[in-house]
């Protein structure tokens, strides 16, 4: 979440009258993520989150996050719910940007996750998995690998400016990912694909939420479970955390186990996973817009776990067999 359009107190009291949630008390803006700009309302009515969507997502594509979120809250999984005005559109438009207002969910993430909140997200994760299924819209993932040169191409000249020999490093992982490595016939799904912690909102130590759905898509499961390793199990200075990989993939198991073809093609996916959102950070790191209210997240810390996964040598390595998962 960022802010990238900001919006005049008096055009969002009036947008608002289009909905019943009450009149404008305050709103802020929300400074965490760096993809669309959204804001905290409080109304007589109480809290809600308001998106005003910028920057990779397609208008077009909107109906598929947000048909995404009610499907999988009619399965029990606890996210955001788009909120309809009175013409009974979830989709507005505001300041310009398209915009969604939703539910407001309690609870906090977590800062400094543990190994039970690695349990916990692994089995969130496998339940969301279980209860897409059945969920009818597809959207292809335009961040895997056939997307990732256009991104290197436009970070490349400057890529050298934070750390030395970093375009030569970059370009010679995509020559490895697109040499016809990546793995092929894994399970299918929606997937959330930003599964970080401040993508999950616990109480306590129990998951109370799932939210923003911006880069969901249909890919391999084991995708998923890819970026949640890179995105749960390492320490702020980048050491991987074998006993947190333990607690997440053996929550994830028991839910929904992985196949074997699975387990082997997980390091080279958390290895892809890697290189994808170091590449969207690099992007976005360097190209801030000025006045932006946005924390641009740190490229680099994805260099240190790209190089980690890059000698990761099995599923052994994540702290678990090969010949299952514990029941």
């Amino acid at each position: 979440m960022a802010v990238y359009t900001d919006v005049a107190a008096d055009e969002l009291a009036e947008f608002l009258g289009a909905y019943d949630i009450g009149e404008l008390l305050s709103y802020k803006g929300i400074a965490e993520g760096v993809e669309n700009s959204n804001f905290l309302l409080h109304t007589t009515s109480g809290h809600f989150i308001l998106t005003l969507y910028e920057k990779r997502v397609a208008r077009s594509e909107l109906p598929f996050f947000l048909g995404l979120m009610t499907h999988l809250a009619s399965r029990g999984i606890i996210c955001p719910q788009p909120l309809k005005n009175r013409s009974g559109e979830a989709l507005s438009e505001l300041a310009g940007r398209p915009a969604v207002i939703i539910n407001f969910l309690e609870g906090i993430w977590p800062r400094k996750p543990n190994a039970a909140h690695c349990a916990g997200v692994g089995q969130a994760l496998a339940k969301m998995h279980l209860a897409g299924r059945d969920f009818a819209m597809t959207r292809p993932n335009a961040l895997s690998v056939a997307g990732w040169r256009p991104l290197f191409e436009q970070a490349a000249s400057r890529a050298d400016e934070l750390q030395h020999g970093l375009r030569d490093f970059l370009d010679a992982e995509l020559n490895y990912l697109e040499g016809n490595v990546w793995p092929k016939n894994l399970p299918l799904g929606v997937i959330h694909a930003d599964l970080f912690p401040d993508n999950v909102f616990f109480l306590g130590e129990r998951v109370s939420g799932l939210i923003d759905f911006t880069f969901a898509c249909n890919d391999m499961l084991a995708y998923d479970v890819a970026i949640c390793i890179n995105a749960w199990c390492f320490e702020n200075d980048c050491s991987f955390n074998v006993t947190k990989a333990r607690a997440f993939l053996g929550a994830y198991g028991r839910e929904r186990e992985l196949s074997e073809a699975e387990q082997n093609a997980l390091p080279l996916l958390a290895r892809g996973a890697a290189l994808r959102f170091l590449l969207t950070r690099l992007v976005d790191f360097l190209n801030v817009p000025a006045g932006a209210l946005v924390r641009p997240k740190d490229p680099l810390e994805y260099v240190r776990k790209l190089r980690f996964q890059q000698g990761v040598a099995g599923f052994r390595d994540y702290g678990l067999e090969t010949s299952g998962l514990p029941a």
